[in-house]
């Protein structure tokens, strides 16, 4: 026997332990991530594993096994995740809730320059989205936020 059918041999009768180690990797993985998309792949291990203990030689494991990780994500990845968030608050937070808050402008706001008081009570330093000046005392809308720095607008209100 000559050295690759060897090889061979040695990964046909040891594969299920490459799918035991491939399993614990992706569910390790999995925990570090909260996704679902490592336990799919975990699940299509786990199916490859099933095909090693039926007799499939190791090429025909790893296919079985990617097409059934590729059927998991696709056809049961969704609705878990559509489950999970379920219970999910959809109000804005934190800086997301500042996006389109109103406010107006505490100083003339410049491309180096200004502050706003935004309609939450808080004081920020701003900027304007375009290279415009913003007088002093006119409605402006958060539009993004850069760091510690709110971008406005003017608005018309």
């Amino acid at each position: 026997m000559d050295n690759f059918s060897t090889f061979v041999t040695f990964v046909d009768q040891w594969a299920w332990i490459g799918w035991l180690v491939l399993i614990a990797v992706f569910l390790v993985i999995e925990m570090l991530t909260l996704d679902f998309t490592f336990l799919m792949l975990s699940f299509g291990s786990v199916v490859g594993l099933a095909s090693d203990l039926i007799g499939a030689p190791v090429w025909l494991q790893v296919i079985i096994a990617a097409a059934a990780s590729a059927l998991f994500i696709l056809f049961l990845r969704p609705p878990l995740l559509k489950r999970l968030r379920r219970g999910e608050d959809p109000a804005k937070s934190n800086v997301d809730a500042l996006v389109d808050l109103r406010g107006v402008a505490l100083s003339d706001i410049t491309p180096v320059s200004g502050q706003v008081k935004l309609a939450n009570g808080d004081t920020w330093t701003a900027r304007p989205v375009a290279r415009v000046s913003i007088p002093q005392g006119a409605p402006i809308a958060v539009s993004e936020i850069n760091g510690a720095t709110v971008i406005v607008r003017p608005t018309n209100d």
